[in-house]
C-alpha cells in the first residue's frame, strides 16, 4: 500500500504551511527538526502519558504493528465487537489514514481521544479558540472527521486526554513505572509490574470534550489560493495535492521565518536541496544573490513583518527608517527600535564594526560588587510528577554551573551541581547547594535571560505550598527572595538586594554584533565577541582554562579558540563528543552526540530518567551535560571580559 495518505502529522504540517507537504519525508530536502521523534516524545514526555492514559481505558487492544494493511485488518476485526478499546486504532478513509490514541466504542457509539502531553487550560477566549490550543484542537477535529466518515453509522464524540495541573500525584515514583526501552530496533516503553490501582487514583489526566472546538472549527472558512474553503473541502485539496506529489505554492508570509525546510550554504554544497530557498526563488524571482543582503526575517523583534511583505518590501535594503518607527526612551543605552535601525543601517553601509555603549556600561559596572558570581540551570518538566502530591508538568531544577569572576581578574570555575538520580525531586537540594555557593559573600550575581529567575521563583512556590516537612523551608525561601524578583502574577512582590543581574538586557541595551545578526541569544553574541575581540582571541587561543591559570572542574588544558576559514569557530561547537571511545555507537540518542544546547541538555536528563542504559552510557551523559552547562557560565565570562577591555 503506497504510504501517500494524509496522516494527522501531515495535516499538521500543511496547516501551518500547505508547502510542506511536498518536502517532507523527502531525503533530499534538510529538516531542520529533530528527525527523531522519540527525542521530541521523550523531552515533552509524550511517552510516558501515552502510555499512562491507556492505564485510565485499561482492557483495550494495542495495535502495535507499523504495516498500515496489517493495522487496519485487526483495527477492522475488534471493531465487530459490541464494546472494545482499542490504542493506536487504524482508520482509513479515502485518501486519509490516522492512528488513535484510544478509540472506544460501546454499540454504535465511539469515542476518540486524543493524548497530549499539555497542561490542561481553557481552550476558548472572547474571540473563539485560543491559538496556542487551535493546533490541538485541529488535530483532533482531523481525526474526528476521518472516523465519522469512515463509521458514518456511529455516534463519534472527540476528547482530548490532558495533564490536569491542579491534580497531585496519589504516589511516590509513579514516573519510574514507565520505562523506555529498545526491542527489536524500536524504542517502546517497559510498564513496570508494581503499577497498582493506588498509582492510578485519583487520576493525574483529565479526559475533556472537545465536540465545541470540532463545531467551530467545521464551521470556519479557511482561506487557500484567494478561495475560501470549508474544512473538508481543505483537507480533501491537501490529500489530493500530497496523494500526486505536487507542491502546492502559497507564496510567502511571516511563518517562513520558522520553517524547518532551510538548509544551510554547507548543507546546500553537500547536495541538499534547501525547501525554503525554493519557495523564495519561486515566489520572488530571487537568484541565491538576493538572499546575501539578508531579510526582515533577520531584525530582532520586528512585529510589522506582514506589512512589509505585502508592499514587496522583504530585503533588508529595502527598510527604511519610517518603517521601523525608531523612538528612544528614559533608559539608559538604546531602545528595542534604535537597536533595529542599528541593525538595518549597518547591513545597509556594509558596517562589521561592533557597537558598545561604552559611558552607559561602565557605569553600569560600577555599580557591581566583586566578586562577581556567574550562574546558569538546566531544568525540565516532568509529565508524571516524581513524587506523591507533586503536580504534572512542576518544575525541576537538576543542574547548574557557577564561575567566580575575583576583583584581580581571576576566574575560577568555582562550582556545579549534577542531580540525574532516577525519581529523585531535586528542587530543594539544588537550591540548597546554589545557597552554599553564593552566600559566603555578597557579590553581583548573573544570569543570561529570564530563567534563572523563574525557576527560582517556581521554587519559592513549591516550598511555600509543599505540606511535608522541610526543616530549613524558610532559610531557602528568604535567600531565594534576597537574588530574584518577584515574577508578574505573584502574589508575594518583592526585590532582593542581590537581585540578579540579567546579562541579556545588557547586551539589549548597550552592545550590538553584526556577527550577532539580530540574535541576542548567548549562543549568538559569544561567537560575535570572540570574532570582535583580539584580547579574547590572544587570551583563550592558549591552553589556559583548566590549569592553575582558571581552574575547571570539568576540563583540563583547554583551548577555547580555534579558527575555521579566518573565523573563530562557535565554541559550543568544540564541545567533546560522547562515547568517543567505543567504535559502534547504535545506543547513541542526541544528534552529533553532543549536548550543545538546552534543549539537548533537557532531552539528555530525560534519557537518564527514563531510558534503559548502561551505566557508561549514563557516565558519558553525566561528563557531556556537565561540560556544556559550564560553557554556558564560562560564556558569561568571556562576554563580561571582553566587554570590560572594549570600554577601557
Amino acid at each position: 500500500m503506497p504510504n501517500r495518505y494524509l496522516t494527522k502529522s501531515r495535516f499538521k504540517l500543511a496547516m501551518e504551511c500547505p508547502t510542506k507537504l511536498y518536502y517532507t519525508g523527502k531525503e533530499e530536502y534538510i529538516n531542520q527538526n529533530i528527525d527523531d521523534p522519540f527525542l521530541i516524545a521523550l523531552a515533552e514526555g509524550g511517552f510516558q502519558v501515552g502510555e499512562l492514559a491507556k492505564h485510565y481505558f485499561a482492557g483495550g487492544y494495542d495495535i502495535e504493528t507499523l504495516d498500515y494493511d496489517e493495522a487496519l485488518k485487526i483495527t477492522n476485526e475488534l471493531l465487530s465487537k459490541d464494546k472494545v478499546i482499542i490504542y493506536e486504532a487504524a482508520i482509513l478513509y479515502e485518501k486519509f489514514f490516522i492512528r488513535t490514541d484510544i478509540l472506544v466504542k460501546n454499540g454504535r457509539n465511539i469515542e476518540l481521544i486524543e493524548v497530549k502531553a499539555k497542561s490542561a487550560d481553557d481552550f476558548y477566549n472572547k474571540s473563539g479558540i485560543k491559538p496556542e490550543w487551535k493546533p490541538y484542537l485541529l488535530d483532533v477535529a482531523f481525526q474526528k472527521y476521518v472516523v465519522a466518515k469512515a463509521f458514518p453509522d456511529y455516534k463519534v464524540t472527540a476528547y482530548l486526554m490532558l495533564a490536569d495541573k491542579d491534580a497531585k500525584c496519589p504516589t511516590d515514583g509513579l514516573n519510574q513505572k514507565f520505562r523506555i526501552i529498545e526491542e527489536n530496533g524500536r524504542k517502546k516503553i517497559k510498564v513496570s509490574d508494581k503499577l497498582s490501582k493506588e498509582d492510578l487514583s485519583p487520576p493525574i489526566l483529565c479526559k475533556i470534550n472537545a465536540e465545541d472546538a470540532c463545531r467551530i472549527i467545521y464551521s470556519d472558512d479557511y482561506e487557500f489560493k484567494n478561495n475560501n474553503l470549508s474544512f473538508s473541502e481543505l483537507i480533501n485539496t491537501f490529500a489530493e495535492y500530497y496523494h500526486k506529489d505536487i507542491k502546492i505554492r502559497t507564496g510567502i508570509s511571516k511563518a517562513c521565518k520558522c520553517c524547518e525546510f532551510i538548509a544551510t550554504e554547507d548543507e546546500i554544497k553537500a547536495g541538499y536541496k534547501s525547501g525554503f530557498h525554493e519557495c523564495w526563488k519561486e515566489a520572488l524571482g530571487w537568484t541565491d544573490k538576493d538572499f546575501e543582503a539578508g531579510t526582515l526575517f533577520d531584525i530582532w523583534d520586528f512585529r510589522t513583518a506582514d506589512k512589509l511583505i505585502s508592499e514587496g518590501r522583504i530585503k533588508l535594503t529595502e527598510i527604511t527608517e519610517d518603517d521601523i518607527k525608531v523612538k528612544s526612551d528614559d533608559k539608559p543605552g538604546i531602545s528595542r527600535t534604535q537597536r533595529q535601525w542599528m541593525q538595518v543601517n549597518k547591513l545597509q553601509n556594509n558596517d562589521t564594526s561592533y557597537w558598545i555603549d561604552k559611558y552607559n556600561l561602565s557605569m553600569e559596572m560600577d555599580t557591581w560588587t566583586y566578586p562577581l558570581h556567574f550562574i546558569d540551570f538546566e531544568t525540565s518538566m516532568a509529565a508524571i510528577p516524581f513524587n506523591k502530591g507533586r503536580r504534572p508538568y512542576e518544575g525541576i531544577a537538576f543542574q547548574f554551573s557557577h564561575h567566580i569572576v575575583h576583583k584581580n581578574g581571576d576566574i575560577e570555575h568555582r562550582g556545579q551541581y549534577l542531580n540525574t538520580e532516577p525519581g529523585v525531586f531535586p528542587n530543594y537540594e539544588f537550591v540548597r547547594k546554589l545557597k552554599a555557593e553564593l552566600d559566603k559573600d555578597e557579590g553581583t550575581i548573573f544570569r543570561y535571560a529570564a530563567h534563572e529567575n523563574t525557576y527560582l521563583n517556581t521554587i519559592y512556590r513549591q516550598l511555600k505550598e509543599d505540606e511535608n516537612y522541610i526543616p530549613d523551608r524558610e532559610e531557602l525561601c528568604e535567600f531565594i527572595k534576597s537574588i530574584t524578583k518577584s515574577v508578574n502574577g505573584s502574589f508575594e512582590k518583592w526585590e532582593g538586594p542581590r537581585n540578579m543581574v540579567d546579562m541579556c538586557e545588557l547586551v539589549k541595551r548597550y552592545y550590538y554584533d553584526p556577527a550577532m545578526k539580530g540574535s541576542n541569544s548567548i549562543k549568538a553574541v559569544l561567537p560575535a565577541i570572540l570574532n570582535s575581540s583580539a584580547f579574547l582571541r590572544d587570551k583563550y587561543s592558549k591552553p589556559i582554562y583548566g590549569t592553575k591559570e582558571i581552574p575547571s572542574l570539568n576540563y583540563n588544558n583547554w583551548t577555547w579558540i580555534k579558527y575555521e576559514n579566518n573565523m573563530v569557530i562557535d565554541p559550543y561547537k568544540l564541545l567533546p563528543k560522547m562515547f568517543e571511545d567505543v567504535s559502534h555507537k547504535d545506543f547513541i540518542l542526541l544528534n552529533n552526540d553532543q549536548v550543545r544546547d538546552g534543549g539537548a541538555a533537557m532531552t539528555a536528563y530525560a534519557m537518564l530518567q527514563f531510558t534503559e542504559m548502561t551505566d557508561y552510557e549514563r557516565k558519558e551523559i553525566k561528563k557531556a551535560l556537565l561540560k556544556y552547562c559550564e560553557l554556558d557560565t564560562f560564556a558569561m565570562v568571556m562576554i563580561y571580559e571582553g566587554w570590560k577591555y572594549m570600554i577601557r
